[in-house]
């Protein structure tokens, strides 16, 4: 028998989410690609004049000039990408662990689960501040420990030194975000079925067998979740890295370049190209590692 009730196109469902988004993102991101075609200045928006890609790239009187052509903004973009490859790749890593074993019961288990979520519970900007003193070269907190347990001989000027300036920002995020990562992995192990478990109890099969092929493959969609949400935090990572190490280009990413060409230097135009740059870079990003997720024999996201 035909099925005579109405289908609704979900277009219609997603249209007051299409809006939103073009409202508030749609036409900021067009604003700041116009932005880029132009010379505009920042004490007057209302001049500038077209002048095509030349933010981008341009050869001017034999020279290459442009964010592409500027090596300050290939540092930045091999700072971003190393910082978030190795921060998002740690956060994965203790996030996981800390799941699995709040996901466990033990006295006490709710106030542990609780206490937690308190890094990432710290606005950003206050977390950064709070970590520029624990790295103090004189009095910080860091040094001092280090110092007493005889690891080291002298203080170490984490945020100054070129060495050391990129690892003390990565573990400054990995602190701070580590417990979202473990926030999503236990929601997604609280769903798992038991019936799965108590089998491979029965049949005496190694913990750690039981991990790789039962509970990794149930959670790998939580998982591509949570790398690519924080993937695309760690892309534009902005305030961390402004507040700890303000003024080195060691640890500068494309969001804190931007900003020096939009407002340091009054540059619209170029620092809304840099911004441009750095929307499609995590784009790109994102599109590749949703390809790579798809590439599997199954063809799908999930397990």
């Amino acid at each position: 028998m035909a099925d005579n009730r109405p289908q609704h196109s979900p277009w219609w469902f997603l249209a007051p989410v299409l809006l939103t988004l073009l409202a508030v993102a749609a036409w900021p991101l067009a604003r700041t690609v116009w932005f880029s075609l132009t010379d505009t200045m920042l004490f007057d928006l209302s001049d500038g004049r077209l002048i095509g890609g030349a933010n981008y790239l341009a050869l001017v009187e034999g020279e290459w000039s442009g964010v592409l052509a500027d090596p300050l903004w290939w540092q930045a973009v091999r700072n971003t990408l190393a910082f978030a490859l190795f921060s998002v790749s740690l956060e994965t890593v203790l996030g996981l662990g800390i799941a699995l074993v709040l996901h466990a019961s033990f006295p006490g288990r709710p106030l542990v689960r609780a206490a937690v979520l308190v890094p990432w519970a710290i606005p950003t900007i206050v977390s950064a501040q709070m970590w520029s003193w624990i790295y103090h070269d004189q009095f910080g907190l860091l040094n001092d420990a280090l110092l007493r347990l005889g690891v080291i001989a002298e203080p170490l000027a984490w945020t100054a030194d070129p060495d050391l300036a990129m690892i003390a920002v990565v573990m400054a995020d990995v602190w701070k975000t580590t417990p979202f990562m473990t926030l999503l992995f236990l929601a997604a192990l609280q769903m798992l079925p038991t019936e799965c478990y108590e089998a491979a109890r029965v049949d005496g099969i190694h913990p750690l067998r039981v991990f790789y092929r039962v509970t990794l493959p149930l959670i790998r969609p939580a998982l591509i979740v949570a790398v690519i949400f924080r993937g695309l935090d760690a892309l534009r990572v902005f305030d961390l890295i402004y507040v700890l190490t303000p003024n080195s280009t060691d640890t500068m990413s494309m969001s804190v370049y931007a900003r020096q060409q939009l407002v340091d230097f009054q540059d619209v135009g170029y620092g809304s190209a840099a911004s441009t740059l750095l929307f499609f870079t995590v784009a790109l990003c994102t599109t590749l590692f949703l390809m790579l997720m798809r590439s599997r024999p199954n063809g799908r996201l999930g397990p």
